[in-house]
Parts: structure tokens; sequence; C-alpha cells
């Protein structure tokens, strides 16, 4: 790993969490993602499962977690499932970890590998009246591959069939979603490096750069600080292409006139940042630019500000609809007419076409109700867009904003964000 050795009480935190949770006399057993191969003999860079992860900070391929807080043997209530560690294996693929090693990592005290597990698995599932399973559930998209989880979850029910089987995806999604402060500091450092990136990037931009040259600065700026790498796949989008909600060719000329979305974050530690900014190629913005950046400013501090414990996603996105509504009149996107042809509600969409928060956290779209009213501890984006096809300009401005007791707090607060702390980072090129 690039990034500096995480806090354990991270990982040991979020497994008590998850333990509280757990019906009396239960297992929760936690398999790796799947190593899944390229053409030819090559294979796709490994990731993690993001619940394995989020239990342990283990980051290595053929791992398992398991927990077991009744279990009568007070060393097995927490196990570390590892691949035997092999000298000739290790000279083709690299270093895997020793039991002193994962234990600083996960503080998990008891380590097991996996090709002794099967006898000691036995032996606590008898023990146990109730297993649970993990799935990689996500209601925005679903997968046709069968993946190692279903697959060991086939097996499990196969092998085990008399036992009570429960869902641990129920309990991650409430669980993850809930922040600790342990882990923002860890997502916090992924924004600084994020900060660090954009400020380069203001410097280096100018008319006639390509998309694709912007897009190695980021990553060189992320990996010089000790990211693991994007966060995901960085969009850099000059002119019109800005309106391509996922545009991420990345491949053409930012031309003088233009302004340039780019929308990206550093991984460090297993936690992601998530920044957009939209800045003029030439440093600096038209009148009319300007117009359309203040405006979509105005929705993101709008929402920045309702954005607290007790609302529900359902009521912030209607309120922040209604704030996109006065701007899109002021700045002479929409008419008195057209938003009584909507009922008063829809009529901004044809120019904020998205959602404007998600939860963020190990993954980019991190676990997190969409229905329910929002808690403290919740890690949201705060991204309002407008895109506009007549005049080829797409703006998108976001922050990552984390919710409190006494209301949120911007973590990315100190990255330039008005047109006048924009053009002045862009002034040093």
């Amino acid at each position: 790993m690039k990034y500096l050795p995480l806090d354990s009480t991270i990982f040991i935190n979020n497994r008590s969490r998850f333990v509280a949770g757990m019906q009396p006399n239960s297992i929760a057993i936690f398999v790796s993602n799947d190593e899944f191969p390229k053409n030819g003999d090559a294979i796709h860079k490994f990731k993690q499962s993001s619940d394995l992860y989020w239990l342990s900070g283990i980051e290595q391929e053929d791992s398992m977690v398991l927990l077991f807080p009744d279990c009568v043997d007070a060393q097995y209530r927490e196990v570390l499932v590892l691949v035997r560690p092999n000298e000739l294996k290790e000279k083709w693929d690299g270093k895997r970890l020793r039991a002193k090693e994962a234990i600083a990592i996960a503080g998990i005290k008891t380590i097991v590998w996996l090709d002794t597990l099967d006898a000691l698995l036995q032996t606590w599932i008898h023990a146990a009246d109730n297993i649970y399973l993990n799935t990689n559930e996500n209601d925005r998209k679903a997968s046709h591959i069968r993946t190692r989880e279903y697959r060991f979850i086939d097996e499990m029910k196969a092998t085990y069939p008399l036992h009570n089987y429960y869902r641990s995806a129920k309990l991650l999604k409430n669980l993850r979603g809930i922040k600790t402060k342990e882990e923002v500091t860890v997502l916090q450092q992924a924004i600084d490096i994020t900060q660090k990136t954009f400020e380069r990037v203001c410097r280096f931009v100018k008319s006639g750069v390509m998309e694709y040259e912007i897009e190695a600065e980021i990553v060189h700026e992320f990996l010089r600080n000790r990211a693991t790498g994007e966060a995901y796949g960085s969009i850099i989008a000059s002119g019109d292409r800005a309106r391509t909600l996922h545009y991420v060719s990345n491949s053409e000329e930012c031309k003088d006139g233009e302004l340039i979305l780019m929308d990206f974050g550093a991984e460090y530690g297993g936690y992601c940042a998530d920044l957009t900014r939209t800045i003029p190629v030439n440093g600096k913005f038209s009148d009319r630019q300007k117009e359309v950046y203040n405006a979509c400013l105005a929705i993101h501090n709008y929402a920045k500000s309702i954005l607290k414990p007790g609302i529900s996603v359902i009521d912030y996105t209607e309120k922040v609809g209604e704030e996109a509504t006065k701007q899109f009149v002021i700045i002479g996107l929409l008419t008195e007419e057209e938003i009584a042809k909507e009922d008063g509600k829809n009529a901004y969409k044809k120019f904020l076409y998205h959602g404007i928060s998600h939860h963020l956290g190990i993954d980019v779209h991190d676990l997190g109700t969409r229905t329910e009213p929002l808690k403290a501890g919740m890690l949201l984006t705060v991204e309002p867009g407008i895109y506009i096809e007549a005049e080829q300009m797409g703006i998108r401005i976001e922050n990552n904003v984390w919710l409190t007791e006494d209301g949120n707090i911007d973590l990315m607060n100190n990255i330039p964000i008005t047109v006048e702390e924009i053009e002045a980072a862009m002034a040093y090129r």
C-alpha cells in the first residue's frame, strides 16, 4: 500500500458496531472479492470487498473475516483468514501479509491460514444457530455476475441447510452510512490530496491543453502524495462535453473561451474524496459564464445550508429544486409560464437532471439511506449543476459534507470555489 498505516481503531470500532446488531449465538462470515481475469493470463487490478475492508482494513485477495461473539473459545470470536505466504509465488506476484502485519492493520489477534480453515469452520458453524452472509447489495444497480459472495452462499446453504441465515448487507447499509470521527480523519486526508491536486491543475490549465494532459497531472499529484490512485475515473470535460455527466474519454482539446468541468477525487486508505469544480480554460470567466456559475454556487450554498440531520433526501431534493427554479428564472433559463406548465416542480430538470447528493466513504456512491431522515454522522456530497445545451455549457460544483448534531461540516471548505478564488488560483500559471 502507498498510504501510511491507518489506526486499527477504525476497524476495531467498525466490527464492534456490527457485532452489536447481530442476533444472539450468530456467526458472520465475509469473503474477499474475486480476482477478475483480463484476456490471456492477465488479471484486473484486485479491489477488495468494501464491506470486508470496512471491517478489517485488509486489501489482500483470498481473505476472510469471521465474527462469532458468543463463541465458547474466546480466541475465535474474531478471526482473520489469510492465504498462507508462499515464497515461490511471492517471486512472481509479490509479498503477502504475515500474521503480525495483518494483526497490526486489522486489530484482530487470531489469524487462520486459508488452507486450515475448513475443519475449524465446521466446529464454529455447528455451535452457532444463525449465520450472517454478505452480498454486494446496491439498489442503484444490479449485477448479473455470480461473484464469490454468492457462490459462498450457495456452498454454505448446501452444507448447512438447517441454520437460520441473515443478510449482513442489511446491517451494513445503516452502519456504513454513519461515519466515525476516525473514518472522517482518513477521508480528510483524501480530500487534502485532492485539494493539492486541484490547485496544481489550476496552475497547469491553459488554452490548447488536452483533457488527457490534465488527467495525467491529476494522477501524478495523487500518487506523489501517497494516494492509492483515483477514487473513480476522472471526468475532464471541456466545452459542450461537460453536459455528459460521466464523460471519461478525456480526449479533446480545451479551447480558449470554454469552461472545463473537472470531477475527480483521490482514494487514500480505502476512503474516497469526490470534488467537482468548473474553471475557465483561459483563466477568466466571461460575464455569462460568471452569471451561470454564481447561480450554480447559490444553489450549492443553499443545499449545504439545509443538509442537516432530520431532513429526508426527498424533501431535501424538492427544496433544492425550488431554489434551482428561482435561480434559473434569474439567469433567463426559465419563464414563469414554463414553470406553470410543469406545476412548478419539474421545469428545472431540463437544466439540472441529476440528484444533488449521494453518500460517500469507502465507495464513491457509498451505502446509506435515501428514504429515511438523514442522521448525524452521515457524509454526503453536495453537487448541483447547470447544463445548457443551447449555450454548449455545463457547470457543476461539488463539496463533501459531514453531518453532525449541530449541523454540518464542509470538509472541502478550503478548496477555491468562488469565481474570484478560482481566477486567483489560475493567475499563477
